[in-house]
């Protein structure tokens, strides 16, 4: 087992955000959480790379506890965010904000320049923009920038937050193509997705938030056929 959650608790003040879950990620996995906004989906991310601290519980990631793994050591130890809103650099170009991905990296020069041609192989439209602002690209363009810098950071446990989020139907049939790749690649994948037919297509396993709490839990093909979720989430009944 990659991730580890416990009874874990989270607020912001005197509000609960994430009251009691417990998950598992293992290695090698995609796992969806799928839930409307307010359900405590990003705070679970953040919490996992160090960006929030928990009220209680315990995360457990790779037989260690993160609360023993400072925020900022915990990319070089394998967890990595692309964030909601994608978070990359305007003013700097695609090369200089897929750079950044390398922050703290100590390997040869020649194996980061593989990163990047693995990197422009799984996004070919980087290779071709790679002077280009990043602030000038589409919103596909910069959503798969975002992960491209994540993947820099050669992750063991990729956190992707709203990948499909405000893209256009080809951008978002390409996002999902890309993180079935990036599985084969053999990256963990904690994915949070409100697009729940999509997330729970490519998922091994999903789990449902409500309002802070996990109401259920399955395979990625169960869930999508639960009459429960086909309402709740995919607009329509059984």
């Amino acid at each position: 087992m990659l991730l580890s959650i416990k009874d874990l608790n989270v607020s912001y003040g005197k509000i609960k955000a994430i009251k009691g879950i417990s998950l598992e990620v293992n290695a090698g996995e995609v796992v969806t959480l799928v839930g409307a906004n307010g359900a405590g989906k990003t705070t679970l991310l953040k919490t996992i790379s160090g960006i929030l601290s928990p009220a209680s519980g315990e995360i457990t990631y790779d037989g260690r506890k993160l609360s023993d793994i400072k925020p900022y050591q915990r990319v070089n130890e394998g967890i990595c965010q692309a964030p909601e809103g994608r978070g990359i650099f305007p003013g700097m170009t695609v090369l200089e904000n897929l750079e950044m991905g390398k922050f703290g990296r100590t390997h040869a020069k020649h194996e980061i320049e593989e990163d990047l041609e693995k990197i422009y192989v799984l996004f070919p439209r980087l290779k071709e923009r790679v002077n280009q602002a990043g602030g000038t690209l589409s919103g596909g363009e910069q959503q798969m920038l975002a992960i491209g810098r994540a993947l820099m950071s050669r992750p063991r446990l990729l956190l992707l937050d709203e990948p499909s989020m405000g893209l256009a139907p080809m951008f978002i049939a390409q996002i999902f193509e890309i993180i079935k790749e990036i599985k084969k690649q053999g990256v963990t994948i904690l994915l949070v997705e409100q697009n729940a037919a999509k997330a729970l297509a490519v998922a091994d396993r999903a789990y449902v938030l409500e309002t802070g709490t996990i109401s259920m839990q399955g395979s990625g093909v169960e869930l999508l056929k639960d009459p429960a979720i086909r309402k709740a989430y995919l607009g329509h009944g059984a």
